[in-house]
């Protein structure tokens, strides 16, 4: 237990200080390869004046000594491409351990929740919720029940009524005209009274006198 508590971080600090290390190495590296570089373009100028001075052996010694700080250069260019290497697979390493370590950890997790939720929580717990919605169906359903005289209604016969309303209200509107001339009112003159029928004033005549003898 203890070693799976503190062998992660041991191996995570060997890891960065072995980087730190292969850091430091290439810093160096570097340092010594323009060093010698620069030793080298100092030999190519000595080489030049032994030329001008005509002294060829002097000349010929400086052009050797370049060829070796060259061979050195380039000794410490493959030294620089073997830690680039070696620091290249030790960052994907690194990557590579950290990676499963979160995949184990979430594994871990899964397998705690799936611990916690046992299967047959999980089916009696919809049978359960299946068997409430199925009672709030059968209230709802009771509850739209009609009850008393409006249960003994037939749907029927009062959909046929409906019907039945429905084409005498749109054969009224077919009958009606499709528009109603105002009558124009009749002017009198003024002074001018209507001249009632004789007809008519017999009527009322005979109408007063009925009247008088029930009186009696």
């Amino acid at each position: 237990m203890f070693t799976r508590m503190f062998g992660k971080p041991k191996q995570e600090t060997n890891a960065l200080a072995t980087l730190d290390k292969l850091n430091e190495t290439l810093e160096m590296l570097e340092k010594k390869e323009k060093v010698l570089l620069k030793k080298a373009s100092g030999e190519v100028e000595k080489a030049k004046e032994f030329t001008r001075a005509k002294n060829k052996r002097a000349a010929i010694q400086c052009l050797k000594r370049k060829r070796l700080y060259e061979q050195q250069v380039e000794q410490l260019g493959n030294f620089q491409l073997r830690i680039h290497d070696q620091m290249i697979m030790l960052e994907g390493a690194k990557a590579t351990t950290e990676t499963v370590d979160a995949l184990r950890t979430g594994a871990a997790a899964m397998k705690a929740m799936q611990k916690a939720t046992n299967i047959d929580d999980v089916d009696k717990t919809m049978d359960e919720i299946n068997e409430q919605t199925e009672n709030m169906k059968i209230i709802q359903e009771a509850l739209s029940t009609p009850i008393g005289s409006a249960a003994d209604f037939d749907e029927d016969e009062l959909e046929a009524e409906l019907e039945e309303l429905e084409g005498a209200e749109l054969e009224e509107q077919l009958l009606q005209p499709a528009t109603t001339a105002p009558v124009a009112p009749i002017s009198v003159p003024a002074g001018r009274q209507q001249v009632r029928p004789a007809a008519q004033k017999a009527e009322e005549d005979e109408l007063a006198a009925l009247q008088a003898e029930m009186a009696l």
